[in-house]
C-alpha cells in the first residue's frame, strides 16, 4: 500500500514548505503590534488577488461560513433572491438564504452545463425585482467555471441596484475575477483552495453598495457581523480570537503568490487544467464539462469507465500510488471522480497523476493504450499547444 499520500482534491490542497514552517511559529498576542503588521500585510495581499479596492475582511471560518456571512450581512427575511444553480454548491448558497428567511427563486441548469447570460437575461426579463442574485464562480461539484463577467453585465443592465453575491470559494486565484471591474458586491473565498493554506480562514470583499444594504439588513448576525470585522480591521485586529497560525501562513502565501504574479497564477492553473483534460481524453475517459471555455481551472470532473464504480477506482488509485482524488457529489456521486489542480501544484504533479491513473485503469481491466494519457498531457506543454503561456 502506498504510504505517501498525494492529495489532489479541490480542497484542502497541499501547502508550500515555507507556509508549513510559518504555521509552526510560536503564538503571539492577537491584540498586539506584531499581529497588526501581519493582518495589514495579509489584507493587502488578498485584495491584490481579488483585484479590489473595496473592504476585504478575513474571517476565521470555512468557505460555507463565508457564504453564510454574505447572506446575513446584506439581506432581510422576506427579501426576494435569485439563486443561479449549476451544482451542489449553488444549491448550498440558496439553502443558506432560505434558512435565514429569504424568498429564494432558484434558476437551475443541468449538471455540467453553465449558467449562461442568455438564461439569466430571459429570467430577469420576466420582471421580478430581486434584492440579490447569488452566483457560483467555480462550481466545484461539477468542475464548471461559470461566465461570471457576462452574467454580471446582464444583471447590471436590468437591475443596476441589485446586490451580486458571489461564491468564489474554490475559484478565486484560479481564474480572473476582478471584483471591482465586474461591480460585484460581496465575493467570498476560502484559504484551503488556491491560497495554499490549511482550512480555517475565509475572505469577503464588500462593496459600497453592500455596505449600504448592511445598514438596513435584518437577518440575525453576530460572529459574522461585517461591521464588527471592519471596525476591528481598522485597528489591525479581528473582533474574535483568530486562527493566528493561519495568519502566519497566509502572510507567506500571499507573498509567494505576488512573486508569481496574477498572469502567472492564472496561466499555471489553465495549463494544469488543460493537461488533466487532455490526459483523461487520451485514456478514453469522458469529461463532465465538455466545453473547455467553461471548464474549471480548479478541478476536473471525469466519468469513470462504463460499468466501473468510481469509488473502486479512487480506492485502487490511492492504495497503489497514494493519489487521493475526490468523488462525485449529488446526482454525480456514483458516476464521476474529480481531480483537483488548484493551489500548490505544477506540471509534474499532473503527469504523475495521469500515469498513475492509467496504471490503475489497466489493473482494473480497462483496455488502455500504454502511455496515451501521459503523451496527451505532455502535448499540452508544447508551445504550439499552450493557449496562455
Amino acid at each position: 500500500m502506498a504510504e505517501h499520500m498525494r492529495i489532489m482534491l479541490p480542497g484542502p490542497t497541499p501547502c508550500p514548505d515555507e507556509v508549513l514552517r510559518a504555521l509552526s511559529r510560536p503564538m503571539i498576542n492577537h491584540r498586539g503590534p506584531e499581529f497588526v503588521k501581519i493582518v495589514n500585510a495579509c489584507t493587502e495581499g488578498v485584495k491584490w488577488l481579488y483585484q479590489t479596492k473595496n473592504d476585504l475582511l478575513t474571517l476565521t471560518t470555512s468557505g460555507t461560513g463565508a457564504m453564510e456571512s454574505a447572506v446575513v450581512n446584506v439581506l432581510s427575511p422576506g427579501d426576494k433572491v435569485l439563486a443561479l444553480v449549476s451544482g451542489e454548491f449553488g444549491k448550498r448558497f440558496a439553502a443558506i438564504a432560505r434558512a435565514y428567511g429569504a424568498d429564494v427563486d432558484a434558476l437551475e441548469v443541468p449538471y455540467g452545463e453553465p449558467v449562461t447570460p442568455e438564461i439569466v437575461a430571459s429570467k430577469l426579463d420576466e420582471g421580478t425585482r430581486y434584492a440579490a442574485v447569488l452566483l457560483t464562480h467555480n462550481e466545484t461539484s461539477t468542475a464548471l467555471l461559470n461566465p461570471i463577467a457576462a452574467i454580471a453585465r446582464v444583471i447590471r443592465e436590468r437591475l443596476p441596484d441589485t446586490l451580486i453575491l458571489v461564491d468564489a470559494v474554490s475559484g478565486m486565484g484560479t481564474a480572473p475575477l476582478p471584483a471591482d471591474e465586474l461591480d460585484l458586491d460581496v465575493v467570498v473565498a476560502g484559504a484551503q483552495k488556491a491560497f495554499m493554506l490549511p482550512p480555517g480562514l475565509a475572505f469577503a470583499s464588500v462593496s459600497p453598495r453592500a455596505w449600504e444594504a448592511y445598514q438596513h439588513a435584518k437577518m440575525p448576525r453576530f460572529y459574522f457581523d461585517y461591521g464588527k470585522a471592519r471596525d476591528f480591521l481598522a485597528k489591525g485586529q479581528t473582533p474574535w480570537t483568530p486562527a493566528i497560525s493561519l495568519f502566519f501562513g497566509l502572510e507567506v502565501a500571499v507573498r509567494l503568490l505576488r512573486e508569481e504574479g496574477l498572469d502567472g497564477i492564472f496561466k499555471r492553473h489553465e495549463r494544469l487544467m488543460r493537461m488533466v483534460r487532455a490526459g483523461a481524453r487520451g485514456l478514453g475517459l469522458k469529461l463532465v464539462v465538455s466545453e473547455e471555455r467553461y471548464a474549471s481551472r480548479a478541478v476536473t470532473g471525469i466519468y469513470a469507465p462504463e460499468g466501473m464504480d468510481p469509488a473502486v477506482l479512487r480506492k485502487t488509485l490511492q492504495a497503489r500510488f497514494g493519489y487521493v482524488v475526490a468523488g462525485g457529489q449529488g446526482p454525480l456521486t456514483s458516476t464521476i471522480f474529480r481531480v483537483g489542480h488548484l493551489g500548490y501544484y505544477d506540471e509534474a504533479d499532473m503527469l504523475g497523476l495521469i500515469a498513475a491513473l492509467e496504471a490503475t485503469l489497466v489493473s482494473l481491466g480497462e483496455d488502455v493504450t500504454p502511455g496515451a494519457g501521459v503523451a496527451a498531457a505532455q502535448a499540452e506543454l508544447m508551445p504550439t499547444k499552450a493557449m496562455a503561456w
